[in-house]
């Protein structure tokens, strides 16, 4: 049995003005991975493709131990996802919906469905077109996590979401993974949000893979460092900004980088930890030098 959850391996779809991959991408059984690119990086195409939206160019995708197509319908029974674009109007009452979806999943659990329902303050009787913004996501988050999902995925789910509202999110989604057995992927452009609360990250950006692996990991390996120089810069570094002869690089080498620099005369250099929002801007905003 796979100790992941999500294995994507050599992952491509090509369309006009966009290819994706070759992408690998995984996601450990137990974690809350979070799966972050700037707008067009293939976040979106990535999660289609792993529920059937489409249709890969190639490469594999296992879900849970299994292949994501080939076995759709019995990962389907396993596995949930939460998007700001599932619409459930046509149920009418959030009642209406619940009785329609908990007739598909062996696992659902009603108690925890009416105690999400009561900790989101949202009530059965309520019109599903009349819920804001941020309460159709949580109702979504509801009928995500009453199926006891072993992997759920997150597409935005903080959006419209004020700052209580995802705590209580969050605290749901903690007790969740508590037993090792639950995994969960959060696609998000809440930076802070995720450097709080996942063990796992993967930036993509451009239909790739910049960068994998655990949080804490990937923060504490990379630094900021600062310099002046004239000249070429050393390799091994991503150019976040430049004044001048005055540079600022994000590396996950910052001995040997700090070490190449002296070697060509730099000065005034100082290096600093990064946040995952610096981590991110340092490898998408620029160009590795």
């Amino acid at each position: 049995m796979s100790e992941n959850a999500i294995e994507i391996r050599d992952l491509r779809k090509s369309f006009s003005k966009f290819h994706l991959g070759p992408l690998d991408l995984t996601v450990p059984k137990g974690s809350i991975y979070g799966f972050v690119g700037p707008n067009g990086a293939g976040k979106t195409t990535t999660l289609d493709l792993l529920f059937g939206m489409g249709r890969r160019d190639g490469g594999s995708m296992n879900l849970i131990g299994m292949d994501a197509i080939e076995n759709e319908v019995a990962v389907k029974q396993r596995v949930a996802y939460v998007s700001p674009d599932l619409n459930y109007q046509v149920w009418s009452k959030v009642k209406h919906v619940i009785k329609f979806i908990r007739g598909f999943y062996d696992r659902w659990d009603q108690a925890y469905c009416e105690e999400l329902l009561r900790r989101f303050k949202i009530e059965q009787s309520d019109k599903i077109a009349t819920l804001s913004f941020g309460n159709k996501i949580k109702l979504a988050l509801v009928l995500a996590l009453a199926r006891r999902p072993e992997l759920l995925v997150l597409d935005e789910p903080t959006v419209g979401l004020d700052a209580l509202s995802k705590r209580e999110v969050f605290s749901q989604l903690l007790t969740m993974i508590q037993d090792g057995k639950h995994t969960i992927l959060i696609s998000s452009h809440g930076l802070t949000d995720l450097e709080r609360f996942t063990d796992h990250i993967g930036i993509i950006n451009e239909g790739r893979m910049l960068l994998e692996g655990r949080t804490d990991e990937l923060l504490a390996t990379h630094q900021h460092i600062d310099f002046e120089i004239e000249g070429e810069l050393p390799p091994g570094g991503h150019l976040v900004n430049q004044d001048r002869n005055r540079h600022r690089v994000i590396t996950d080498e910052p001995e040997n980088y700090t070490t190449a620099l002296k070697q060509r005369g730099a000065s005034h250099i100082s290096a600093h930890p990064v946040n995952l929002e610096e981590l991110f801007i340092g490898l998408v905003g620029e160009n590795e030098e």
